[in-house]
């Protein structure tokens, strides 16, 4: 993966995180995209497909064409959520965790038990906006202790391009909510 950085946003977000052992080897990126499970790239389908219908949507506005708009709601609101029971059975409650921030280049989590700095670990991250999940490898670039508990930042190592935009997408949707929030609040 390239060094890019991108910008960080605080916010929880559901997340597996599997520490590797010391002599685990990355996978070549051609391995890596063939060892993703189905459902984290049926997920990005989805992801893409949401996009689409929101052009479709804007368009379809603008001519008046109101049930046809609320029967693509309906379609869109029954796929999102067999994706989200889909990507729920990927989820293992052993691995959990929540991040205290995440973006397209990295992302920091807390957990009870400390890991070195370069250690490799397999990761899958739970978006909710846009519902999505993404596969990936990390290297662990910092651990240090916060409130008795550890704060870990994970690099990414191997990572679709498709899914760094997904993140750069889910990042931008947070900041944009917390702009409005900090607008709502400054207007009270």
């Amino acid at each position: 993966m390239s060094d890019q950085e991108f910008f960080t946003v605080n916010h929880s977000m559901a997340i597996n995180i599997e520490p590797l052992s010391d002599d685990f080897t990355l996978p070549s990126y051609p391995e890596f995209e063939a060892e993703i499970p189905l459902p984290f790239i049926v997920a990005s389908e989805f992801s893409q497909l949401e996009q689409l219908n929101d052009s479709a949507h804007a368009e379809l506005r603008k001519g008046e064409f109101k049930q046809l708009v609320t029967l693509l709601d309906t379609q869109n609101a029954k796929l999102n959520l067999l994706l989200t029971f889909m990507l729920s059975q990927q989820d293992d409650a052993s691995h959990r965790f929540q991040t205290t921030a995440f973006g397209a280049s990295q992302f920091t989590f807390r957990s009870s038990n400390s890991l070195n700095e370069g250690h490799l670990v397999r990761a899958k991250l739970f978006l909710e906006q846009p519902a999505a999940a993404i596969y990936c490898y990390g290297r662990v670039a910092n651990c240090q202790v916060d409130d008795n508990q550890f704060l870990i930042t994970v690099k990414y190592e191997r990572l679709r391009e498709v899914d760094q935009d997904l993140l750069i997408k889910a990042a931008l949707m947070q900041q944009q909510k917390l702009l409005r929030q900090r607008s709502l609040n400054r207007d009270k």
